[in-house]
């Protein structure tokens, strides 16, 4: 009967990595094109993008990577704050003006991303919303025949991510997560740190370390007006109705660091947060890319009272099926450190994180080992190479023209923001939990199998 199951796993495993190897193949080859990419009346063949979603990071990181290149426009700019619409077009507008030395007025604003979509000229959108819309916009563009670059975290529940790559790959479409660390641009450390840790350069691999920001807990906030500009009933979408007060959405008359960030309504706080991209690269460098793992505990604390109420400290493990045990928490320096049976090997931004964003302490060297030699390792021809690829944006665009995968596609993505929702369901459970990567369901734990999707509020329903 065990080596009966242990057949069964292996043939599930082989069955669903195939399934999406031939999915990846037919969306290389697929027919299904956006018009205005290879039309022959497409303005140099450029890739007609709208930006759903135009505050902070839309503006400090997708508009402004996207519009470095020629082979793509930014046609149009939607928000549910009708300011940032306004201002979402002026930025736009501003940039190809002064790139072309003319006045220029050729982006459209939309307050409703259903009406963004129904543009049959636009070939392809950025999702830059709070993290509750990533999900439900990701699968609304996929059916209107839009190609996805979508930011960090992939879904608000583990039901949802799966929800969207079984629509990403159902309907072709190219979905890049904003998973930059992968990309060689603008750090080629991570990249480097997982192909040395994938071709064994420091031994077995046996323990994983993940280190974190923090973010803290905030004060009880009292009920304001609604802005005029704000269209707060969809802005809250499948959430629940809860009062307006500003800390809990954005800042009116900046771009600073939003409020929703720190509310578990909206997400789970730093363990999605920056944890998709660090436990990505942890994925990366042991191949676990597809899978997820087996056994998650730990710790943590929540605020007692208060609007911002994200998990705080906290320290949480993981165990992976190959035996590798890795630790995430935010009292680690922030980085990804692999240990094996030869070494160890560390890698973080350094220096460099998202503006506004809360640091926690830096560990020195953007790439560091326990051994100098280690790093100056040459990968040989029959050795693993992973994919390399140039600046994350940039790679999506070269993928809508050659239909080829990006190289952070939805399932993968999804499964690092699945990683990070156990630990922070291990986290509120505070016991030992069991998970199924296959079947992506708890073993033997309807309370814990509770926590895979939430109630959607009516009419923000996929």
């Amino acid at each position: 009967m065990s080596n009966s199951n242990h057949s069964r796993r292996n043939f599930l495993k082989k069955s669903i990595k195939g399934a999406i190897a031939t999915s990846v193949s037919m969306s290389a080859f697929s027919s299904i094109v956006p018009a205005s990419v290879f039309g022959k009346n497409a303005p140099s063949n450029r890739i007609n993008i709208g930006a759903i979603g135009v505050g902070r990071i839309s503006r400090e990181h997708d508009m402004p990577e996207v519009l470095k290149n020629d082979i793509a426009r930014i046609m149009a700019v939607c928000d549910l704050d009708a300011k940032r619409v306004e201002s979402g077009k002026k930025y736009v507008n501003d940039f190809y003006a002064k790139k072309e030395n003319k006045s220029y007025d050729g982006v459209t604003g939309y307050n409703n991303f259903h009406d963004l979509l129904a543009n049959k000229d636009i070939d392809a959108v950025i999702i830059s919303t709070p993290d509750h819309w990533h999900g439900q916009v990701a699968i609304h563009a996929a059916q209107a025949g839009k190609d996805i670059y979508m930011q960090k975290p992939a879904s608000l529940t583990i039901a949802e991510g799966r929800q969207v790559s079984n629509t990403i790959h159902r309907t072709g479409r190219i979905l890049q997560m904003g998973s930059q660390q992968r990309s060689l641009n603008p750090w080629p450390q991570f990249h480097r740190a997982c192909e040395l840790v994938r071709n064994g350069r420091i031994g077995q691999l046996k323990k994983i370390y993940v280190g974190l920001p923090g973010d803290p807990g905030g004060d009880v906030e009292k009920e304001m007006p609604v802005p005029v500009n704000l269209n707060y009933d969809m802005w809250l979408g499948q959430t629940p109705y809860v009062y307006y007060t500003e800390k809990r959405v954005h800042p009116q008359n900046d771009f600073s660091r939003p409020g929703w960030l720190r509310c578990e309504q909206f997400g789970a706080g730093m363990i999605t947060g920056w944890g998709s991209h660090h436990i990505d690269i942890s994925h990366w460098g042991m191949g676990t890319e597809y899978s997820g793992p087996i056994e998650i505990w730990g710790s943590a604390d929540f605020p007692k009272s208060g609007l911002w109420d994200v998990h705080g400290i906290f320290t949480t493990y993981a165990l992976y099926e190959n035996g590798v045990v890795m630790q995430v928490s935010n009292e680690l320096p922030n980085g990804v450190k692999f240990e094996g049976t030869e070494g160890w090997i560390f890698v973080t931004r350094g220096s460099a994180a998202t503006s506004s964003d809360p640091v926690s302490q830096q560990g020195g060297k953007s790439l560091d080992a326990s051994n100098p030699k280690i790093l100056d390792s040459k990968i040989g021809e029959n050795e693993i190479h992973l994919y390399e690829s140039p600046e994350q944006h940039l790679n999506w665009l070269q993928c809508i023209k050659t239909r080829q995968q990006p190289i952070a596609p939805i399932e993968v993505g999804h499964r690092s923001c699945s990683a990070c929702l156990l630990h922070h369901a291990a986290m509120k459970l505070k016991r030992k939990l069991y998970w199924d990567p296959i079947k992506e369901r708890f073993k033997n734990d309807d309370e814990a199998n509770s926590l895979l999707s939430r109630p959607q509020r009516y009419p923000y329903v996929v």
